[in-house]
């Protein structure tokens, strides 16, 4: 659960900026209201600059313009979805400016634009953008809102924390992040073709990597996620089997959540790392 006015983090990256903040939707219970009106602008998004290590930090959605349909969406299916969504957040007692920005929607203006101009929420510096959220981690309240909204139809639902306008953007099925023990990585090396299917990244250092490495791992040394981050997705394939390694297991769950966060479907992290694979596996590969 989140915390008043907190994002939920992930683990720190050292050297690395810190993730913004926004406001906590979560675990608070009050009576809400629930409206809907129409948004016919394209959603714009505002990038992040630093790395993001939750489900809720944000990825780029296809560009979508406001529905006016009705009703809630599903995944085809039936299975569990999670829902990209953004909000704006005023205080309680601004109904003026309430009023002000559902009329100002409602003639076709951005949200994401005006959350950066009026939010009080700390994630206007996003656009307003909250990222992949699931049922479970946010007040009743605004769950209840943005699980029931029509897709792209802008929502507005008071909580503990004010008066919030979402809009969610798009909806999938809910993604996958696993261990994996070093011997079923194992056994997977046996197939020839786990190689040409699987995608495989390795977070270490270089000097690392020289010391100790498994075949078939591009390298992403962490500490340039500025060079490469901002790629992953033209890189790599994010609907393909995607495998995580670093030292012992730390570093590779970080950017494995990360990876989750983009919209990387099945994401696995080699638990224990290289050194639990030397040890347990295969004694040739060095251990440091």
């Amino acid at each position: 659960m989140l915390r008043a006015c907190q994002l939920r983090a992930g683990l720190p990256i050292p050297k690395l900026s810190s993730l913004s903040t926004i406001p906590s939707l979560f675990s608070f219970s009050s009576h809400s209201k629930i409206h809907t009106f129409s948004s016919p602008k394209p959603f714009h998004f505002h990038s992040p600059s630093s790395l993001p290590l939750s489900p809720f930090t944000s990825i780029m959605p296809p560009k979508s313009t406001a529905s006016y349909s009705a009703g809630s969406s599903a995944v085809e299916g039936g299975g569990e979805r999670e829902i990209l969504v953004q909000h704006l957040l005023v205080k309680e007692d601004d109904q003026k400016l309430l009023l002000d920005l559902q009329q100002r929607v409602a003639r076709g203006e951005d949200l994401s634009d005006l959350a950066v101009d009026h939010s009080i929420c700390p994630s206007k510096d996003e656009g307003g953008m909250l990222g992949w959220v699931r049922k479970g981690q946010m007040v009743p309240e605004f769950e209840e809102a943005a699980f029931s909204a029509p897709l792209n139809k802008v929502v507005r639902c008071k909580t503990k924390f004010g008066w919030h306008l979402l809009q969610v953007l798009s909806e999938r099925e809910e993604s996958v992040l696993k261990d994996i023990p070093p011997n079923e990585l194992h056994v997977k090396f046996q197939d020839p073709t786990f190689l040409e299917e699987a995608q495989l990244i390795d977070v270490r250092e270089p000097e690392e990597v020289a010391t100790a490495s498994l075949p078939g791992f591009t390298v992403l040394p962490l500490r340039q996620f500025g060079t490469w981050g901002p790629e992953i997705n033209t890189k790599f394939d994010p609907q393909k089997d995607t495998y995580v390694l670093c030292h012992h297991g730390a570093r590779s769950l970080q950017v494995a959540r990360w990876l989750q966060s983009q919209g990387f479907r099945k994401v696995y992290n080699i638990s224990g790392g290289i050194h639990a694979y030397a040890v347990q596996v295969d004694p040739s590969v060095p251990t440091y």
